[in-house]
């Protein structure tokens, strides 16, 4: 099957996928049936075996997964044995969290600068890097090639930025603006993350949950 073919929700399962048995393997499990990990994750087993042969064919039959190996192809998909240079755009609170608290080691990347405009924040130390000027931008890209970008910008310096970013070279972008890129930019790759969506929909949760039992107790 080509890539193309393999569906969104099937690619946002793989993470979890990875996670869940890099915890099995940490308990001491060598192989595990669809059956068991469905059990474990709170999926059907068929949906494990039809994710999994999107990618090939990983288990035995009368045998089932072994657990290493499996993490290690699913690694692979994932590219996780890479290390893709990226770079930080906005290293004010959220980008000093971001570039302190996330592994990007193992999820593929390397962090290998950050940039802001705030004289402030430029010479501080963020993780492993020092904050540079944004006027260092294009020097550092053309000597370094970086291939990713975080966006921790305001959203309206996101689209001058992007377009900057993407004349240098940088075609993939992990978005905490609310500048949707695809707009003018369809051929890039583009990861959107919304916290506050995210904070919305469990608001939704909890209050649907409440009416649940509200009109179970009326």
């Amino acid at each position: 099957m080509s890539k193309n073919a393999i569906s969104n929700s099937v690619i946002r399962r793989l993470p979890r996928y990875y996670r869940f048995l890099g915890e099995l393997e940490e308990n001491g499990y060598v192989r595990i049936s669809s059956r068991e990990l469905s059990e474990k994750m709170g999926l059907t087993a068929s949906q494990i075996r039809q994710d999994f042969n999107c990618f090939g064919e990983f288990g035995q039959q009368g045998y089932g997964y072994n657990v290493g190996e499996l993490r290690r192809q699913i690694g692979m998909i994932l590219g996780l044995d890479k290390k893709t240079p990226m770079i930080i755009m906005g290293a004010g609170n959220l980008g000093k969290a971001i570039a302190t608290h996330i592994d990007f080691s193992n999820r593929g990347f390397e962090l290998i600068g950050a940039f802001d405009v705030n004289p402030e924040i430029i010479g501080r130390q963020i993780g492993r890097i020092t904050v540079m000027n944004i006027s260092e931008l294009e020097n550092f890209c053309l000597e370094y090639k970086p291939a990713a970008a975080i966006l921790c910008i305001p959203q309206e310096s996101a689209e001058k930025e992007t377009d900057r970013l993407i004349s240098y070279g940088i075609h993939a972008f992990w978005n905490f603006t609310h500048y949707d890129l695809r707009i003018s930019h369809s051929d890039v790759v583009v990861e959107n993350v919304h916290l506050g969506d995210s904070l919305t929909i469990l608001s939704y949760s909890i209050n649907s949950t409440e009416r649940v039992q509200e009109n179970e107790d009326s």
